[in-house]
Formats: C-alpha cells, sequence, structure tokens
C-alpha cells in the first residue's frame, strides 16, 4: 500500500490535474494551441482570420452542443450533420420557391429538425435500437432526401433579409457566433442546475438504477434527441443564410468533428460525465488546427485526414485517463 501511495504522489501535478478535470486540461491546450498558433504565422491574430475562425465554429459548435449532449446520456447521433443539412434545403425551398416570409420559411424548417430529431429518438426509445446503428441509417435516408428534393442543384435566391445571420456582426463579433453562445449558455443552465441536467447525467452512469430510482429514462432521451434534432436544423438555417444558397452539402463534415470535440472536452464515450462547454473548447481546438492549415496553404483534403487524426487520439486519451483513474482510485 505504501509503494502504491509513494508512486502515487511522485506523479507530477499537472497530469494529474489534467487527468482528473478534463475540462481544465482542455483548456489549457486550447490556450496553447492559439498561443503558438499565433507565434508560428503572422496572419493568425488579424481581425479577419479571427472572425472567419469565430464564425466557421458557430455553425460546428451548435452540432457540438447537440452531440454532447447525447453522449452524455450515453446515445451518439450520427444523422445530425444531414437533419442541419435537409432542414437547411427545405428552408431554401419554401423561401424561394413556395414563397414564404422568410420568418416562416425557418420556423417551419426547425419544426422539422425537432420532428427528424424526434423520430430519432423515438424509434431508439419504443424499438429499443441501438442509436448509433440507427443513425447510420437515418442519416442515409435525410442524405437522400436532401438529393431528391435538390437533384444535386444548389437552391438560390435567398432573400437578402436573412443573411445577416449569417454573415453578419454586431460589434465586431459574428452574429452566427453570438447564437452558438447564447445556446451554450442555455445547455450550461440546463446541464448544471435543473432536474434534467442530473437525469441525463443519472442515465449515461446507469439506466437501469436511473430507472429504479424513478427517472424517466425514455422520456428524457426522446427530450434530448427531439433538442438535438433542432439545434441541427439551427446550424443548417444559419449556414444557409451565410451562404446564400441552400446548398446540398451542408451538413457533411458535421459528422466526425463534433464527436471529436466532445472526447477532446472529456465527455465520456460511455456516458454520463463532460460538459457542453468542454466540448466547445474541444471544437475551438479543431478549428484552430484547420484554420492554420488553410493559413499554411496546405491542400483542404488533408483536414479529413487532421480530423480522423484527432478522433483517434482523443478517444484514445479518453480510454487511458479513465483507465488512469480507475487504477488511482483502487
Amino acid at each position: 500500500m505504501s509503494t502504491e501511495h509513494s508512486a502515487q504522489t511522485r506523479r507530477p501535478p499537472a497530469l494529474t490535474l489534467l487527468m482528473r478535470n478534463p475540462l481544465a486540461g482542455v483548456f489549457v491546450a486550447l490556450v496553447a494551441i492559439f498561443a503558438i498558433s499565433a507565434v508560428i504565422s503572422p496572419y493568425f491574430l488579424s481581425g479577419y482570420n479571427m472572425s472567419v475562425i469565430a464564425r466557421g465554429l458557430a455553425f460546428v459548435g451548435l452540432v457540438t452542443i447537440a452531440q454532447s449532449s447525447l453522449m452524455i446520456l450515453g446515445e451518439l447521433d450520427l444523422s445530425l450533420g444531414t437533419i442541419g443539412g435537409l432542414c437547411g434545403v427545405v428552408s431554401g425551398m419554401l423561401m424561394v420557391q413556395a414563397g414564404l416570409p422568410a420568418p416562416m420559411a425557418l420556423i417551419l424548417a426547425l419544426c422539422l429538425g425537432l420532428a427528424l430529431g424526434f423520430l430519432n429518438g423515438l424509434l431508439v426509445t419504443v424499438l429499443g435500437l441501438h442509436s448509433l446503428v440507427l443513425t447510420i441509417g437515418t442519416a442515409g435516408i435525410y442524405g437522400g432526401a436532401i438529393l431528391v428534393l435538390t437533384k444535386g442543384v444548389a437552391i438560390t435566391g435567398i432573400p437578402a433579409e436573412i443573411q445577416f445571420l449569417g454573415r453578419g456582426d454586431l460589434l465586431g463579433v459574428p452574429v452566427p457566433f453570438l447564437i452558438m453562445l447564447a445556446v451554450l449558455a442555455i445547455a450550461l443552465f440546463l446541464s448544471l442546475k435543473t432536474p434534467m441536467g442530473r437525469y441525463m447525467y443519472a442515465i449515461g452512469n446507469n439506466p437501469a438504477a436511473a430507472r429504479m430510482l424513478g427517472i424517466r429514462v425514455d422520456r428524457i432521451r426522446l427530450l434530448v434527441f427531439t433538442l438535438a434534432g433542432m439545434l441541427s436544423a439551427l446550424a443548417g438555417l444559419l449556414m444557409v443564410a451565410r451562404l446564400g444558397t441552400a446548398q446540398p452539402s451542408i451538413g457533411q463534415t458535421w459528422v466526425l468533428a463534433p464527436i471529436a470535440a466532445a472526447v477532446i472536452g472529456g465527455v465520456a464515450t460511455t456516458g454520463g460525465v463532460g460538459s457542453p462547454l468542454g466540448a466547445i473548447f474541444g471544437a475551438g481546438i479543431i478549428a484552430i488546427i484547420e484554420n492554420i492549415i488553410v493559413l499554411f496553404g496546405v491542400s483542404p483534403y488533408w483536414q479529413g485526414v487532421v480530423s480522423g487524426v484527432i478522433v483517434v487520439l482523443a478517444i484514445s486519451f479518453d480510454a487511458l485517463s479513465r483507465r488512469y483513474l480507475r487504477r488511482d482510485g483502487a
């Protein structure tokens, strides 16, 4: 026992902090990567580049908040990207082809996102299907619907009145980034200050025990899946506003990045651990790395390779840190 205790006391305090507090660790990593990027590139700290990073982070950040909330429950939804893309395309069709007022079209598209998220949650809870396997299938359905509706052609003529939501700035800060921060604040309040948040962590840790405590597990799962669909739809709508067109490709890159960001931010792949704030820190790390790739003129095709490497490293670190904590607590 004394040998084990002395071995624990010899561990560097910084390492213990990073292993025990993933939020502190990812914040330190974010600051370090930010500082290194500022040193190696003279253009990194320019106002324009900071705006590019913040605006790009906003879209994937919304999906990351949704995915991290599901991961806390012990679930995964691989269809969130295609939900965002489908809702963006539908909003474009409603505004351009059906002639609906832009606010009404956006509300209807958000409702579609709610409905698709609800459908995913319903299939998971009622049929008892594994969310990872199920959403691979629904992602194919939603992605196919995008191609059926658009025939692979972008919908142009998006009203200029909504483009401020994607392109505008308030006090020099991109509007989409401000919207993401507002959503993050709500998500943090729900997860940390409400019974629903406590139930989410309890379900993620042990669904059977949560049921024994009287928690309505299926209802919470259904609610979180539904809200995740709405957040993905919001990301898709903001992207349509930014581009000024409803592109069939919207959401295609919102699959690996949100999962990687969540794991980097300390959200456990097995559920019950993590925070949406940490997930956003992880998304910030990925956004900075991808930005540096662009600044150095590296082919954008390498971004997929980098994202995949980040996912592998993040999951590996997640597994090692949890093994470390189990051994430390033994």
